[in-house]
């Protein structure tokens, strides 16, 4: 019996010889045989009256027959197999990843032999071994002893360092230096000049071996956003590594007290500066110093080295320019000189230019003209907003020069040329 769509089942019996036969070419002449039924499951006439012929079924087993204990024992064997399989397998992994309670895996140890170029490892690849930690402290007869710890770096081959004047101005008039290098040896050094106008000091090690100077770098090549590096020793903190951004340029800042107050054209940052990083390099990322770290905004309002608060994301840095000019003149005359037009103003909270409160005879002002109760509101293109960033101002240029100067009169303005005059400090 058959049933619409279904297929006939392949003929159970395999053609005999070597050939498939070809349905379309008429087979050979032979006794003819019984023809198959189209349907195998179809039924066959027999007698004594028609029935279904059972479906074939299992070959019947033989002598050599597998026994039929067997097939359990197969079964149980490829379980026990499975399991110590999966066992292994696991302590195995456990023991190659450090997931196991036995012991961890080992640790990635290799790494390349250089940072990449213009990355901040690569900068302080470049300059931990020409930064230094700097410590002084005084030993004058009958003075109590103080002392403080800065940073600084190496400037030429001879040996001398650069760093802040608050550094080291414990050590004026007697007391001892200690530079400490890279590789943590303490040298001797001493004092060979310093500015309080411009917070920098130099001093001279004894025997700087075979210590690496510096590359200098310009700040007026900085735009605001560029990577910048501060190096020093925070806290005591030697080898210390901060990156931020240059957060503004020429930022007048005024440091210290009355008797000893700096101004600063600065490079403001918001790298991480504590107390301890005075002196420091502020580097860009082609491995260049820009300036000196030398100030920091706290809560406290105080300046670096002051002990009052720490970093705030608010640092200044004295630009390389004015730190060049500064060193030098310590190196070839031991004293520093900065420029001054000899009139006194008001450094108070007016934000309409500086107003002049008194102009002495014979000075540059006046010999150019400037009067008290003018009101000084630019130096060449550089506005002036009150009396700090009209001596910032000045003190960006050198002793000698000629500048133009807008000055505010009885509401009208005019142009006055001052020659810059020099006083040492």
């Amino acid at each position: 019996m058959s049933f619409p769509g279904d297929q006939p089942p392949p003929h159970p019996t395999p053609y005999a010889g070597g050939d498939v036969p070809d349905p379309d070419r008429a087979p050979a002449q032979q006794p003819e045989a019984p023809r198959p039924p189209d349907n195998l499951w179809a039924p066959r006439p027999q007698a004594p009256g028609p029935t279904w012929a059972p479906p074939p079924g299992p070959p019947p087993r033989t002598s050599s027959g597998t026994p039929g204990w067997v097939w359990p024992v197969v079964a149980v064997t490829a379980l026990v197999v499975g399991l110590l399989g999966g066992v292994l397998g696991g302590a195995l992994v456990l023991g190659t990843s450090g997931g196991g309670a036995g012991g961890l895996g080992p640790l990635e140890t290799g790494r390349s032999g250089t940072a990449s170029k213009g990355s901040i490892a690569a900068v302080a690849q470049q300059l931990l071994p020409s930064t230094v930690q700097v410590r002084v402290r005084s030993g004058g007869k009958g003075k109590s002893v103080t002392g403080g710890t800065g940073s600084g770096f190496v400037i030429d081959r001879s040996g001398h360092v650069v760093t802040n004047n608050h550094v080291t101005e414990v050590a004026d008039g007697g007391g001892t230096i200690i530079v400490v290098d890279n590789s943590g040896k303490p040298h001797d050094a001493t004092l060979v000049g310093h500015s309080e106008v411009y917070d920098l000091a130099v001093v001279k090690i004894e025997d700087p071996g075979d210590l690496r100077p510096v590359t200098f770098g310009s700040s007026r090549s900085m735009y605001v956003g560029d990577t910048v590096v501060a190096i020093g020793s925070p806290l005591g903190l030697d080898h210390t590594v901060t990156a931020g951004i240059v957060s503004a340029l020429d930022r007048p800042v005024t440091t210290g007290d009355q008797d000893s107050a700096s101004y600063i054209n600065a490079v403001q940052t918001d790298a991480a500066i504590n107390p301890g990083n005075s002196g420091g390099p502020l580097v860009n990322l082609a491995g260049q110093v820009i300036g000196v770290n030398s100030a920091i905004a706290t809560t406290g309002g105080g300046f670096l080295g002051s002990g009052e608060s720490g970093s705030i994301g608010v640092g200044f840095a004295i630009p390389m320019e004015q730190v060049r000019i500064t060193a030098q003149q310590i190196l070839t005359t031991g004293k520093a000189q900065y420029p001054v037009i000899g009139a006194n103003v008001d450094t108070g909270s007016s934000r309409n230019g500086a107003e002049v409160v008194e102009v002495p005879k014979g000075t540059p002002a006046a010999q150019a003209g400037l009067r008290k109760g003018d009101r000084i509101v630019a130096v060449e293109d550089t506005r002036v907003l009150d009396g700090i960033s009209l001596i910032v101002a000045i003190r960006s240029h050198r002793p000698g020069e000629k500048l133009e100067m807008t000055v505010v009169r009885k509401g009208a303005e005019r142009t006055l040329t001052i020659k810059l005059d020099a006083k040492v400090g």
